[in-house]
């Protein structure tokens, strides 16, 4: 058995993972559901990045879990990258589905343009330090039903702006980490240049699933699949 600790992305919380978590139990893993501080439940906190470290790792250890399989979506592979390198030998591998991956000393926002880090800055300036949940429009073209779509704006809450804000520390570099980045492909065909320089470790390896980038919801038996492909239960498919 493996311990699956969830992360989901910006504006989600544990509840995203619901049909992936029942798809894992039923093969008899742990599954532990991660919702981070100023989401969801959880919403009404100024969370920083390093609260969100902490949440993942709190999880790890109250529940005093091995063999741990670390999966951040999106946003959320910034915090679990890091969670990583502080568990020790309590993490089995960690998962990027379709995220990003934290750089030491840089932010979520770091890479973007000088128009994007300006456009998020107003949003934020805009919603009281949040940065605000996406639209309908933003979710066409990513293999999405009406009812997903429904549901993420129904659910969906602010994100913390400050978590967004504040640079990583890492504890151990991520290349030396056991590690599956999974490509979602309706949201672009190639990782981005950072993911491509961690590819060249020997301890990493890329998966691809022909869905959008929230694939908890357009295609959850798929990525439940390749979850437990990562942890070396099954064939991994689409893994170069």
């Amino acid at each position: 058995m493996v311990n699956f600790v969830l992360v989901p992305g910006a504006w989600l919380g544990a509840w995203a993972w619901d049909e992936v978590a029942g798809v894992l139990r039923g093969a008899g893993h742990g599954v532990y559901p991660v919702t981070l501080s100023g989401l969801a439940e959880r919403r009404g906190v100024d969370a920083g990045q390093q609260q969100h470290v902490d949440d993942i790792v709190a999880v790890v250890e109250s529940q005093d879990l091995q063999d741990v399989v670390l999966v951040g979506h999106s946003y959320s592979g910034i915090p679990v990258g890091q969670a990583a390198g502080r568990i020790g030998d309590r993490l089995l591998r960690v998962v990027y589905v379709d995220s990003n991956i934290p750089t030491d000393g840089k932010s979520f926002v770091d890479g973007w343009s000088d128009e994007g880090q300006a456009w998020v800055r107003e949003q934020m300036e805009q919603s009281g330090g949040y940065w605000p949940p996406l639209t309908t429009e933003d979710y066409v073209g990513q293999d999405l039903s009406e009812e997903a779509v429904a549901l993420i704006l129904e659910r969906g809450t602010p994100h913390p702006g400050r978590s967004i804000s504040e640079p990583a520390q890492l504890i151990k570099p991520i290349g030396e980490l056991p590690t599956t980045y999974l490509k979602c492909l309706m949201d672009g065909t190639t990782p981005s240049s950072d993911v491509l320089e961690q590819l060249k470790s020997p301890v990493w390896e890329l998966a691809e699933l022909n869905t959008g980038h929230w694939p908890m919801f357009s295609q959850p038996a798929a990525l439940a699949q390749i979850l437990s492909a990562a942890a070396g239960f099954v064939r991994r498919p689409g893994v170069a």
